[in-house]
């Protein structure tokens, strides 16, 4: 019988230390996942809110196209010609109609639909400007409710 060498000794002894055992991963994994369980939906609630945000600051942007539109041709659009007017003259000769009003084209709403438009419903008034929120039908709560200007 030959005794057993002190290299031998150091190589299997390096070896049988060296990595990470299963259970140990294990433990990381889950820890992992009880952080993304937490912290997650505070993370999408954000993206929710600054959805919500960037409707607001684009209906504002139109409203602000319009009040020029308006001072050059002395009316708002009709609901027959939308906000497409912001951007294309129409067939017929609108007297003082210095668009596009808009810079590119009519921009959609953060959930990829386009913004309705109700024209003033007296002289005085302004049109309104309307999102149907990120479910995209009417009414609606939190971030699915109806965004107006």
């Amino acid at each position: 019988m030959s005794p057993i060498s002190s290299h031998t000794v150091r190589r299997r002894t390096r070896h049988n230390a060296s990595g990470y055992s299963l259970l140990e991963i294990l433990i990381v994994l889950a820890i992992i996942a009880m952080i993304v369980a937490l912290v997650g939906p505070r993370l999408f609630a954000q993206l929710d809110k600054s959805k919500v945000a960037a409707a607001k600051v684009q209906m504002q942007g139109i409203k602000a196209a319009l009040s020029t539109m308006r001072l050059d041709i002395d009316r708002y659009p009709s609901a027959e010609e939308g906000l497409a007017l912001l951007q294309t003259a129409p067939n017929q000769t609108v007297p003082g109609w210095a668009g596009p009003y808009l810079d590119g084209n009519l921009p959609m709403d953060p959930w990829g639909r386009a913004f309705g438009y109700a024209p003033p419903t007296s002289g005085s008034d302004a049109p309104t400007i309307t999102s149907l929120g990120a479910d995209g039908k009417s009414g609606g709560s939190g971030n699915d409710a109806d965004l107006s200007l």
